[in-house]
């Protein structure tokens, strides 16, 4: 097809005037679509009390939040030479956690010096106390006797779902210690007293002296939970306990955003 000098002299004409319109409606409509708070947009707007944080964003400020509470941690032997290391932790944010950060245990010996570390990711609970848990430490013929427990990146908070908060309980009842001198068992009962269905709970037990001092710990773990379920756990020692146990701590933590009313 030929066009002839007057058709496409009007082409040029209409598409000097489409770039014409379209710059200067790009130019009224940017500013307009730039200015739309998102929790992704890297600006502190809306209602965030930080950039993309605070506010209706799922992230919450670092500055929002208090520091996680290192109570303790400590080396605990099982067998000779073998030993499980245990960091006791607070979070006293009612509503933030930690989907995951990651953490190094180091050990050193009597005089100080360093004998090994352990590394690792967890997921920290909203508004409670929980362990960290590390097994099976071999430290060839040194004993750990100090053991010093960090977080290796700036935590990401987020806020947990206030649904779940409010609703999922797990209750531990019947806490029964036996053969303590020889072969220790630890036994309990759990119950998810929700309507959630509840995944990968990991289950931490430690055991105080007449003084409150940690003497041991265990570990076990429950696959799923579903709502109203109970279930018997528990812990067990290859050895006897030196120390009398006076107390006892069983403690679930779970990740409470993978919780869920139904598959």
């Amino acid at each position: 097809m030929t066009f002839t000098w007057a058709v496409k002299r009007q082409i040029v004409y209409v598409t000097i005037l489409a770039i014409f319109f379209g710059i200067f409606g790009y130019m009224i409509i940017a500013p307009i679509i730039r200015q739309i708070p998102s929790c992704d947009d890297g600006r502190q707007n809306g209602d965030e009390a930080g950039i993309d944080c605070g506010g209706s964003c799922a992230l919450v400020c670092i500055f929002q939040v208090d520091e996680i509470n290192i109570l303790w941690s400590r080396a605990f032997e099982v067998v000779p030479g073998r030993y499980n290391a245990v960091a006791y932790l607070e979070n006293q944010n009612e509503s933030s956690a930690i989907r995951r950060i990651r953490y190094r245990f180091r050990f050193a010996d009597k005089n100080n010096i360093y004998i090994g570390m352990r590394e690792g990711e967890v997921m920290v609970p909203p508004s409670r106390k929980f362990a960290v848990f590390e097994p099976a430490l071999d430290f060839g013929n040194s004993v750990p006797v100090y053991v010093n427990f960090e977080f290796l990146e700036t935590p990401v908070w987020v806020k947990a779902p206030e649904d779940k908060l409010k609703d999922i309980k797990l209750v531990v009842s019947d806490i029964e210690l036996v053969d303590q001198d020889t072969a220790p068992k630890l036994s309990a009962t759990i119950k998810n007293n929700s309507l959630f269905i509840v995944p990968e709970i990991d289950i931490s037990a430690i055991l105080y002296d007449k003084e409150g001092n940690a003497i041991t710990a265990s570990r076990t773990y429950i696959e799923e939970m579903v709502g109203g379920e109970n279930k018997k756990i528990y812990f067990t020692w290859p050895r006897g306990i030196e120390q009398e146990a006076i107390a006892k701590e069983i403690m679930p933590t779970f990740d409470i955003f993978l919780a869920n009313l139904k598959y």
